[in-house]
């Protein structure tokens, strides 16, 4: 099992090292990177690559380690037992299997991704070393213990809204995902837009990384926001010229709503704009 990109996701020499290195230590993969940066779909396209299956863990705020093992549904149990449900004589009716479940028994070697966890509690990662390490938990209402035949490929994401505990880092293999340079940049417009005039691909990414440099812009616009961005040039049929225009009153990019997405930067922008209209007078 080898990972090398796909034609869909332009993977840089470094990301394609650390996904093959973190595969043949059969340890989980834990890719930090600023949003928007391509973590969740990385995880996608090396399941697509091996041809393997994808379980997604989707982590919230509110989500518990025990959700991924199993649920154990008690009040469905008293209440059907209240009704005279034959199905109470048998307790597995009522454990709900979670996402590492899943991966466990899987009967191909699956891609397991855990997405966001830094969004739960901090004692969540801690909370799941033991299974990450013995690759096995015990089923208490059913007395029964979960193996897996081979680890899954586990890929974890984090936006790096908290910090991790070390026992857990200790335990996987580390990548973040270096925000593209113009270069790699370049590669990605290509393969989602292979059709895109040059002229308007090079100044649109050249707005783009402007506004990404504007001093005190608090939300720069990610990889997503551009390629959105750049789907609506297209469909409105904006030419180059548009995006080279100096106009002072202008200074706001055309269709800015897909990459400033909060009132402050648009302000920010707004404000630029009227100094630079004022030092012309």
């Amino acid at each position: 099992m080898r990972f090398a990109g796909t034609e869909n996701y332009v993977a840089t020499e470094d990301l394609t090292v650390a996904v093959n290195a973190a595969i043949r230590l059969e340890r989980p993969l834990l890719v930090k990177g600023e949003p928007g940066t391509g973590k969740t779909v990385l995880a996608e396209e090396i399941a697509a690559a091996l041809g393997a299956p994808l379980i997604t863990w989707h982590i919230k705020s509110t989500t518990k380690a025990q959700q991924g093992l199993y649920e154990y549904d008690a009040v469905s149990r008293l209440r059907d037992s209240q009704l005279g449900d034959a199905r109470v004589s048998d307790i597995a009716n009522y454990i709900k299997r979670g996402k590492l479940w899943e991966a466990f028994v899987s009967a191909e070697r699956p891609v397991l991704l855990i997405d966001e966890i830094d969004k739960a509690d901090i004692e969540f990662p801690n909370d799941l070393l033991l299974e990450l390490d013995r690759m096995e938990f015990h089923v208490y209402e059913t007395g029964e213990t979960i193996k897996a035949a081979r680890r899954p490929v586990m890929i974890i994401t984090s936006n790096n809204e908290k910090e991790l505990p070390d026992a857990f880092l200790r335990r996987c293999f580390f990548h973040y995902i270096r925000f593209p340079d113009a270069e790699t940049m370049t590669q990605i417009v290509e393969v989602h837009f292979p059709g895109i005039k040059k002229r308007l691909m090079e100044e649109a990414l050249r707005l783009f990384f402007e506004v990404r440099d504007v001093p005190g812009i608090k939300k720069k616009p990610s990889t997503s926001e551009l390629l959105d961005w750049l789907k609506l040039l297209v469909a409105e049929d904006i030419g180059p010229e548009v995006l080279r225009e100096r106009d002072p009153r202008k200074l706001i990019p055309p269709l800015h709503g897909a990459l400033l997405k909060n009132e402050q930067d648009v302000s920010l922008f707004e404000k630029l704009a009227f100094m630079v209209r004022r030092e012309q007078r």
